[in-house]
């Protein structure tokens, strides 16, 4: 088969090539392996984009399956939601979803296999005597005494712990490899224990549980896997990857490859954490628009591209690092830039009345929905004798560099008339809560002659605009390493969310449906709600904002 791919090179890249030029494989398999315990996050999209990528690439397959292998903090809805998430992104896998609950049985017979070649033993210290026993980093560990039991006893306890004889956590089944290895890992690993939970799919059959380590290596190799990718925490585990596979009877013996994880700044992807949040009400559900969850991420408006994307930008390499959070809203702001429709959207409405407008008047004028394409067509705004700007564009006074209202001053309104505030009206409290404007009806499509507008603002019409709420969020921790604080929660960013209940959106928003993305001029790009939006309840939640506005403040902050 041909290899040319027009991809980027990489490491992973060259040994893929290799090995189909060579023979060694005649197609690629990969998977994507993740366990159902919470959502997944950002670091697991460069995951997702780098097993599916590969065989897409090569024409080849991979696998989605779940690792199952720890019931106590797996739920269907877990695994529901990341199938969803992996197919938003782009993918397909190869035929059904897979589970290691497949292998079970499997996997059961290879551990007994283990003992019948006095490869494994049944332990029975206690979790802090195990640890005792290891030894650490400079000490080498030391052999249980129950290392040397007999194969006969071993099978004959493992059996009965399969039965259901002994308390959880009385045995363990270990392998037996060495106590001395500088491998932490390759210590005689637990790879089988007691643990009576219901599993989500196999219910109440089993009450021993195997191990991550025991279990992925095999259902790699079952599934024919050719190129297992992981990232680099798993390094250390390779030794024990093959061990395993190196001694049980089985055909397929898959090259474990690993590449760097995806550490983004400004973000926490410890799933730990991310529960953390979610059960203690600091974020609204693990699709919170500020969480770094894919589901979270495409409730905020991020596009499968510009994820993908990213995810490219970053690279794949050995190397460890962290990437600036601007990388990310780079990658959603160019895509929003070419494909998001533009609208106008006043997030903090100001009344302007129009003194000589004609009472009643309401005109219709055509607007670009994108000014450099065309193709998209146009849309409608209307014009009124009382229509609302935004607060934030106007002063009663201002220096030169302020390109919007001021008192006194003349601004054009987007794709409309230049107007001149005449008057402010104020409230007993010195709020301003009107102006009083004149328009000029000659400037439709053309500039004044005698006189030069300050700037361009955006408005809509006060009869013909719709009630919308509109969600500001930022990023949710105030430092680019969040994670590094002694108390993670007290980098939160207070102002992650701001809610604005009284802004007024263009006629054209009423259609939008959920998920739908715009530009709002001026303003930022903005997504209608996945779920709570609808025709009668308008609900945007802001992407990203039109620049990076976060650059000057960390500058000042070095």
């Amino acid at each position: 088969m041909s290899t040319e791919v027009t991809k980027p090179a990489n490491f992973i890249r060259h040994i893929i090539e290799a090995d189909l030029k060579s023979g060694k494989h005649q197609s690629v398999q990969t998977r994507f392996p993740p366990e159902p315990n919470g959502f997944l996050h950002v670091g697991h999209a460069k995951s997702i984009c780098i097993n599916f990528g590969f065989a897409q690439d090569y024409n080849g397959q991979c696998n989605l399956r779940f690792d199952d292998t720890n019931p106590a903090k797996e739920e269907s809805a877990y695994a529901k939601a990341i199938a969803e998430d992996v197919k938003w992104l782009g993918f397909e896998w190869s035929g059904e979803v897979r589970h290691a609950a497949d292998y079970f049985d499997k996997l059961y017979a290879y551990a007994e296999e283990l003992i019948q070649k006095d490869l494994a033993y049944v332990d029975e210290l206690t979790a802090e005597e195990v640890k005792a026993y290891r030894g650490n980093l400079t000490q080498p560990g030391k052999n249980s005494p129950y290392r040397d039991r007999s194969i006969e006893e071993n099978l004959d306890l493992f059996r009965r712990m399969k039965a259901g004889e002994f308390d959880d956590g009385a045995k363990i089944l270990r392998a037996k490899i060495d106590m001395a290895s500088p491998n932490m890992n390759m210590r005689d690993p637990a790879i089988y224990r007691i643990k009576r939970q219901h599993h989500i799919r196999t219910g109440d059959k089993w009450c021993i549980y195997p191990t991550y380590d025991f279990t992925h290596c095999i259902s790699d190799a079952l599934e024919g896997v050719t190129h297992s990718l992981c990232t680099l925490e798993f390094e250390d585990h390779r030794p024990l990857y093959d061990w395993v596979l190196d001694n049980i009877t089985i055909d397929c013996h898959p090259q474990q490859i690993e590449f760097s994880r995806l550490n983004l700044e400004h973000t926490i992807t410890s799933k730990r954490k991310l529960n953390q949040l979610v059960t203690d009400g600091l974020v609204k559900g693990w699709d919170d628009p500020r969480m770094p969850t894919i589901s979270g991420m495409r409730r905020r408006g991020f596009t499968p591209f510009a994820i993908r994307d990213f995810v490219m930008r970053t690279g794949v390499t050995k190397k460890v690092h962290t990437v600036e959070m601007s990388v990310l809203e780079n990658s959603v702001r160019e895509d929003l830039g070419d494909n998001a429709p533009r609208a106008m959207a006043v997030l903090n409405p100001l009344k302007v009345t129009l003194t000589n407008y004609p009472e009643g008047k309401i005109e219709e004028l055509n607007a670009p929905n994108h000014p450099q394409n065309e193709a998209m067509g146009q849309r409608t705004l209307y014009m009124s004798k009382t229509i609302y700007i935004d607060q934030d564009d106007f002063r009663e006074s201002a220096n030169k560099k302020y390109k919007r209202l001021v008192l006194g001053k003349a601004v054009r309104l987007r794709n409309s008339y230049v107007i001149t505030c005449d008057k402010v009206i104020k409230d007993n409290d010195d709020n301003i809560i009107e102006l009083v404007c004149t328009y000029d009806e000659k400037t439709l499509g053309k500039n004044p002659e005698d006189y030069k507008p300050k700037g361009v603002i955006h408005w809509v019409s006060e009869t013909h605009s719709k009630p919308a709420t509109v969600r500001l969020y930022d990023r949710l921790f105030n430092i680019p390493n969040p994670g590094s604080a002694e108390d993670f929660l007290s980098t939160l960013n207070p102002e992650s969310l701001i809610v604005l209940s009284n802004a007024r959106v263009e006629m054209s928003l009423a259609n939008a449906k959920p998920e739908d993305t715009f530009q709002f001029e001026r303003e930022g790009y903005f997504c209608a709600d996945r779920f709570e939006h609808s025709s009668d309840n308008l609900v945007f939640n802001r992407t990203v904002t039109l620049r990076d506005s976060w650059a000057k403040i960390e500058a000042q902050d070095k």
